[in-house]
């Protein structure tokens, strides 16, 4: 199970929005209704965090421009597709784009259920890698040019010798930088530097 229990349904007909709040709000999750794209857009940002329920069909932005627009922004939403009359090819499309689920109206309401938490799951897991490689950016940042360098050489398997001989410095100053790398990487051994430089 997961700790982020927001789900935004996003549907032009009123009578959908009601019923998916009814039956989410039963369950336990936090639902907030849009009866558009645009006014689901206005609302989120980089910080929101949960699952959209989104209609395929609706005026102005339909379900997959939404889709567009959210991964244009970098906005990293597990996304449940329903439609009344769902193709092939858009079922594919959409899921290429990573969509999580695409289910047809009327949605059983026990397996849109497992779709949210599935997706609720995935989001979680989403957020914890953007939050892994933010930090891993922020530590990279901290180094200088001269131990990006080295670091490059040292994960591609050179020892401190070669290093030393192909920048025309002395294996001393190889094995300070190299210190200076670790403790800036936060890798204790050569194994989690290369997990990090890769």
């Amino acid at each position: 199970m997961t700790n982020i229990t927001n789900v935004y349904v996003v549907d032009d007909d009123e009578a959908v929005r009601k019923s998916l709040r009814m039956l989410l709000k039963t369950e336990g999750f936090n639902v907030a209704t849009f009866p558009s794209a645009e006014e689901f857009l206005t609302m989120c940002n980089q910080e929101t965090t949960g699952c959209i329920i989104l209609d395929v069909n609706m005026p102005e932005m339909d379900g997959p421009a939404l889709q567009e627009e959210l991964n244009r922004r970098g906005l990293l939403l597990p996304i449940i597709f329903l439609t009344g009359q769902g193709s092939i090819p858009l079922t594919v499309r959409v899921l290429k784009a990573g969509a999580s689920d695409f289910l047809t109206k009327p949605v059983d309401g026990t397996e849109l259920l497992a779709c949210v938490k599935q997706a609720l799951v995935k989001c979680e897991a989403l957020k914890i890698q953007t939050a892994d490689s933010n930090s891993k950016a922020l530590r990279l940042a901290t180094l200088t040019d001269r131990e990006k360098e080295i670091m490059s050489l040292i994960v591609t398997g050179h020892a401190n010798k070669e290093i030393a001989e192909r920048l025309d410095i002395s294996p001393r100053t190889v094995e300070n930088h190299r210190a200076h790398i670790m403790e800036k990487t936060g890798a204790t051994n050569l194994r989690e530097l290369i997990e990090f430089g890769s």
